[in-house]
């Protein structure tokens, strides 16, 4: 039966979700394969949220202009001579035309290719050509400007939200800019770009990242660098969940040493991954020498565009080729060990259905904060930044502390 995407707002579909974490179990079959539930998830969750939509430098220069689809709408991003940053509806303000259909450079001025309309960097209008050769006592050009969009950036990420009532970016994040300031990712730079199509609910793919459960066998190489045993909780207060592998192995595959470290990282980001899924559609993988991020954009149930971006810290602008595309080909091969495994899974999802099982409290609980995190976002509850874990608690000793001694396993 096809549930409707008002019915998804109903607190009962996520009573597994809302349960404790040793009892809770995984979402509905359908919040992966049903068409109503991806319908009001773009509505509830995409048109919400901090939506990560592209690497900060992709718009470091005045002239340059992003277009990008956030939940149903799409929206263009400019930056003004001035540095200062613009998101806008991808919409003219004369009679709706859409304004750009692919990312461009322009030389100072949005045009509407319809009539012409002309828009400065900061959305301000311009020009309106033959307009005034009937003057219209109550037209005003500063009343018809572009319509904004809230937009930001972290480190190496750009952000967007199409709601003024969601907390600004900085408190979205919580805790991360300042758990990850050592880096100063803001300087890194991108070295490689690669655009992928899978076959999977998007949310299949960001859950694959945030568990490390299904390491040891989809991911027998990554296994010797990101060992089980090395994991840890990387969890602060904030929309994200994160973990981290400290140290991060040379021993057995040094791809992830080819490159030197960036320099002026401590003692601990000197040696370590920091994993971190950001809610939605974002997730980052930060080594001491380069990071790996993959952004997600939901085209429908079962189909996801992934976008991946290599990027440096500054030190290492002039790494030598073959020392990119080592690293580039490393995680281009786990990431194909994951599309795999998700591709199956939603396969699974749409042709078993079979009812959600238990969370596996070592390894899932990410899954767990993300599952809650997604459902007040689809039952209209006010956003609330999750609480970061308490250290001092051993009944949260379970992986969920920052760098506890995890219980022994054998696998």
């Amino acid at each position: 039966m096809t549930v409707t995407a008002v019915s998804w707002a109903g607190e009962s579909l996520f009573a597994g979700t809302r349960k404790p974490l040793a009892t809770a179990t995984g979402l509905p079959p359908s919040a992966y394969t049903d068409t109503d539930f991806f319908t009001a998830e773009q509505a509830n969750v995409f048109e919400h949220a901090w939506v990560c939509v592209g690497i900060a430098n992709d718009v470091a220069q005045p002239g340059r202009l992003l277009v990008r689809d956030v939940g149903s709408k799409s929206i263009i991003i400019t930056r003004d001579t001035d540095g200062q940053l613009h998101g806008f509806l991808n919409s003219c303000r004369h009679r709706g035309t859409e304004l750009a259909e692919a990312d461009c450079d322009i030389a100072g001025t949005i045009r509407c290719p319809y009539h012409r309309w002309g828009y400065g960097l900061d959305g301000s209008l311009k020009a309106t050509p033959f307009f005034e050769e009937v003057p219209k006592a109550d037209f005003d050009k500063a009343n018809y400007g572009l319509v904004s969009v809230r937009v930001d950036t972290w480190g190496v990420l750009l952000f967007a939200c199409l709601s003024p009532d969601t907390p600004p970016l900085q408190e979205w994040l919580g805790d991360l800019p300042d758990r990850m300031a050592g880096y100063k990712l803001d300087s890194w730079v991108s070295k490689h770009d690669q655009r992928l199509e899978i076959q999977s609910n998007w949310k299949l793919v960001t859950e694959n990242y945030q568990e490390y459960y299904h390491l040891t066998w989809v991911h027998p190489e990554l296994a010797k660098v990101s060992r089980v045993k090395d994991h840890y909780r990387y969890q602060g207060p904030g929309m994200y969940c994160g973990q981290t592998t400290t140290p991060v192995s040379g021993d057995d595959r040094d791809d992830w040493l080819v490159m030197p470290a960036s320099e002026g990282l401590d003692d601990s980001d000197s040696v370590s991954g920091r994993f971190v899924a950001i809610f939605p559609n974002v997730m980052l993988s930060v080594l001491p020498n380069h990071v790996w991020v993959m952004r997600l954009d939901p085209m429908s149930p079962g189909l996801t565009k992934e976008t991946c971006t290599l990027l440096v810290p500054s030190s290492n602008a002039n790494a030598t080729p073959e020392a990119i595309r080592q690293t580039v080909d490393f995680w281009i091969d786990v990431n194909s060990e994951d599309i795999d495994i998700v591709e199956r899974g939603q396969r699974g999802l749409e042709r078993g259905a079979v009812p959600p099982g238990p969370l596996a409290p070592r390894f899932e609980e990410p899954l767990h904060r993300f599952h809650n995190m997604l459902a007040d976002h689809m039952t209209g509850r006010p956003v609330v930044i999750p609480p970061g874990d308490d250290p001092t608690s051993s009944a949260d000793r379970l992986g969920t502390a920052p760098n506890p001694s995890p219980a022994t396993i054998d696998l």
